[in-house]
């Protein structure tokens, strides 16, 4: 390799270790370096020092490329041939830092890392809504300071001297790294912080990230925990519970980790990384054990063995000896039994399905509970929050907030692979909804009064005899969350949901109400000591569909999982949820850059997470002898439904409407909308006719006058609707379905008729049939008295239809079949029909080309 480097007069040198910021020193500069150099900032050419603005705006650009010119090439040759005070090469070691003495820790220096303007919130009459404030004049400020704070890099030209000298400090980068690692999280933590950095050049390799990976516990002890007989806990089950046990008794370590990177000026290649490390405990973790495999009985066991420590430390006025469920609210009556089935030792089971159901129980009751379980979307539940905002401030007339019905969102700031008609005033093509600030201000107010209330109805003494009071009160032996991915699972269209409800009565469900989960978990709030729910042990998170498709969804899952920092946190993308315009432009203007470096730490972290908080042990054992039978059950259209059906792709040229369009043809950057599609697909009157045709069917079978059958429905396009209302018209059939208006615990009733045998006469008269959304689909044990299961319409995945979260989707249809085809199937078969419409002459249509792109048993194939 040759230099082809000008031939220059410069010298460079550069200091051997020592305390000094010089990374490079560049002699003997002719006077035109130097005012090539200066003329941008000292004009006037009187000063003898000059720090170049090297950093921002455009003149910074222009001596940046001045810079290249003269210093670069000179700068890498001497490296290469001499080195620098510090090792570029790939694998050189961290140099650990300390700060200086008499400073303020990494992480705390306000100059450096200016506070962002506090902000309040005020009601604007006019507008008749809840707007945020700052002090006047805070945001300008708090710009200067950010760019009057140090850098990392800076260049200094000293006339004099004829030279140019590159300074490096390395704590301004621990001061970012740390900052990341301990911002919001509590006091005291920044002394457990250690900081340290290397330079790195740009022949940094980029990593291989391959997917990630559960393990099971096949290599730990096994953990007994008596049982009701006959009941045991198998080998698998007593391994997963030594794991949780550890992670509950503080044993399992954990490294966290924050990164900063500070690119040095010009084309050099080269930036400063710093690491932030500190290691602490996980408070919590993740039982991903296959679907039917016990995670329920797992955690059953992990709350008998703490039960009697549990008891020796609850004490009034918030300390309960309970283990808190959170559930889906359809599982509430059957987490119970299960507790009921498999043990007698813990008595003392209470059921919150709703706010009116907290009064039933006293304060003294709930601190000497074993369990309580309650909906994740407890916030939904009619008066839950006027009883917060009364317990917090005494007063019965505080105005509430109401949830939300949107998800606050993030602005798009790029596109890929669509023209986009726009202005210069709307680049992103109306892409960006004018409403997203307003809904990201009302998602911010109401966490601010929900916190708000929190804190000051924790401040307050209650009786022991007082009812009603609030689960947030309470400080939890544990906690349990079940079907956790559902929290973290955002739907495309949950934002549209307010809308869709007022004109289409299919309804959205409030398990399905993620944003509620969220809030009631505090997902965005970091210190887990201001958390709605408080525990003492650890929290458990319960799902067999874990959403690992990306490095957010590790960190989110993490973070919920008893506050684990994962690198890359204080940056993740759930915090756009809330904030301000400014505080978007302010974390788009700050984003850290994520090189090689740091993407391989982010990957590496997060797999470090799940071998150490997660298990996932699979049942292929359990499931010998069970087999899953597909039956495709065809139908065709009438001719006046197939006229509809292809009038009905709104947005496509008539000219190309017919029955072989597929989902793919649809481009809603265009115009095409797929859900008017869908809608028509799925309310079909020969779709009905042939599930009314395929239930006696199962029903006249010999051995099967009293089984009943699963139906799962799409509600989001009606199709819920359309199977209840074509299952009712047929005499002698008809259907149970839950309702919009049902309570919590009227839901859980209709439940448990398909879960258990009938016991009674009017068990016997109740219809054969339940009706259930996908909505419905994670949780519940309907295999001992089901083996039949009906999928109403295939599931639509892609963008304009039901969802946008392509890897939620993946897992609804394997939640659904899993209902019944599971552990504890006591039939030899289990039989799963797709109702599958043609066109008037068998001509495929949106069915087979759904059906055909996600085939039955690739769901069920153990990678």
């Amino acid at each position: 390799m040759t230099c082809m480097a000008l031939e220059t007069n410069c010298l460079v040198e550069a200091p051997e270790r020592d305390d000094s910021p010089i990374l490079l020193k560049m002699n003997g500069l002719s006077d035109i370096d130097i005012a090539d150099l200066c003329c941008r900032d000292d004009e006037s050419g009187s000063k003898q020092v000059l720090s170049l603005n090297v950093h921002r705006g455009a003149k910074a650009q222009q001596t940046v490329r001045r810079f290249n010119l003269l210093c670069v090439a000179p700068f890498l040759k001497y490296a290469a041939a001499h080195g620098v005070k510090y090792d570029l090469s790939m694998n050189s070691e961290w140099t650990p830092i300390e700060p200086p003495e008499n400073s303020p820790p990494f992480g705390c220096c306000s100059v450096t890392i200016p506070p962002r303007p506090t902000e309040s919130w005020f009601f604007d009459k006019e507008r008749e809504k809840w707007e945020r404030s700052s002090e006047a004049g805070a945001s300008r400020k708090y710009f200067l300071a950010l760019e009057n704070a140090p850098v990392c890099f800076d260049i200094v030209v000293d006339r004099k001297e004829r030279s140019l000298t590159v300074n490096c400090h390395p704590s301004v980068a621990a001061h970012q790294a740390a900052f990341g690692l301990i911002e919001g999280r509590g006091s005291g933590i920044e002394r457990q912080v250690s900081l340290k950095f290397r330079l790195l050049s740009s022949s940094q390799k980029d990593p291989v990230l391959e997917r990630f990976r559960l393990h099971n516990c096949s290599d730990l002890p096994e953990t007994r925990v008596p049982l009701k007989a006959p009941h045991q806990l198998y080998e698998r089950q007593q391994k997963a519970v030594t794991k949780m046990l550890r992670v509950e008794r503080g044993e399992v370590e954990f490294d966290e980790i924050e990164m900063s990177e500070q690119v040095m000026p010009g084309s050099t290649g080269w930036s400063l990384v710093a690491k932030a490390s500190r290691t602490t405990r996980l408070r919590g973790g993740v039982i991903a054990d296959a679907i039917g495999a016990g995670k329920t009985l797992i955690s059953i066991a992990i709350i008998l063995r703490g039960i009697e420590a549990a008891r020796a430390n609850r004490s009034f006025p918030r300390k309960s000896s309970a283990s808190l469920v959170v559930v889906p609210p359809g599982l509430i009556d059957q987490w119970s039994s299960e507790i009921n089935k498999f043990t007698s030792d813990l008595p003392n089971v209470l059921r919150i399905y709703d706010d009116k159901a907290l009064d039933k129980y006293s304060l003294k009751e709930i601190i000497e509970a074993d369990v309580v379980i309650c909906p994740v979307d407890m916030l939904q539940a009619k008066g839950y929050m006027e009883r917060l905002a009364r317990m917090a401030t005494g007063s019965s007339n505080e105005e509430v907030p109401r949830l939300p019905a949107q998800t606050g969102q993030v602005e798009k700031n790029g596109a890929a692979g669509v023209w986009i008609p726009a202005t210069s005033a709307d680049p992103y093509g109306g892409a960006n909804n004018p409403r997203n600030q307003q809904r990201r201000n009302e998602s911010a107010y109401f966490t601010y009064i929900y916190q708000d209330y929190i804190r000051k109805m924790r401040a307050k003494d209650f009786k022991p005899s007082e009812k009603g009071v609030a689960l947030e009160f309470f400080e939890w032996e544990r906690v349990f969350v079940d079907e956790i991915h559902e929290c973290l699972c955002t739907a495309k269209d949950e934002m549209k949901e307010a809308k869709a409800k007022a004109t289409d009565t299919s309804g959205f469900f409030q398990e399905k109400n993620r944003r509620a989960g969220r809030e009631f978990l505090g997902i965005t709030t970091k210190d887990i000591s201001m958390r709605p729910l408080v525990f003492r042990s650890a929290i458990f998170g319960l799902t067999a569909t874990p959403l690992l498709d990306s490095t957010n969804r590790v960190i989110e899952l993490a973070n919920l999982m008893g506050n684990a920092y994962v690198i890359g946190l204080s940056n993740h993308w759930r915090n756009l949820e809330k904030e301000s315009g400014r505080d978007i432009f302010l974390t788009t203007f700050l984003e850290p850059k994520q090189s090689r470096e740091i993407r391989k730490n982010i990957y590496a972290k997060c797999q470090d997470y799940l071998d150490l908080a997660c298990c996932k042990n699979k049942n292929e054992e359990d499931m010998e002898g069970i087999e899953l039978v597909e039956h495709r059950e065809n139908v065709k259209m009438s001719d006046e439904e197939g006229e509809l059906y292809k009038k009905s792709q709104s947005g496509i040229n008539s000219v190309v409407q017919s029955f072989a369009i597929k989902p793919e043809d649809f481009d809603v950057t265009a115009g095409h909308d797929v859900s008017k599609f869908l809608r028509q697909n799925a309310k079909f009157a020969c779709r009905g006719q042939k599930l009314v045709e395929l239930c006696k069917h199962i029903l006249s079978a010999e051995g099967n006058a009293n089984t009943k059958i699963i139906v799962f429905t799409d509600e989001r396009i009606g199709a819920g609707n359309a199977a209840r209302d074509s299952l009712m018209s047929e005499e002698g059939l008809g259907c149970t379905w839950l309702d919009e208006e049902d309570t919590v615990e009227e839901k859980n009733k209709k439940l448990a008729w398909y879960q258990y045998a009938d016991a009674t006469e009017e068990d016997r008269r109740r219809p054969r049939v339940l009706v259930l959304h996908f909505a419905h689909a994670a949780g519940l044990n309907l295999q001992a008295e089901c083996n039949n299961l009906i999928l109403f319409t295939p599931l639509y995945v892609g963008e304009g239809g039901t969802s946008g979260d392509p890897v939620g989707d993946a897992s609804t249809e394997l939640q659904a079949i899993g209902r019944v085809f599971r552990p504890g199937q006591p039939k030899a078969k289990v039989h799963v029909y797709r109702i599958e419409v043609e066109g008037p002459n068998g001509e495929e249509c949106l069915d087979t080309h759904l059906f055909d792109a996600t085939p039955m048993q690739k769901p069920f194939k153990w990678l």
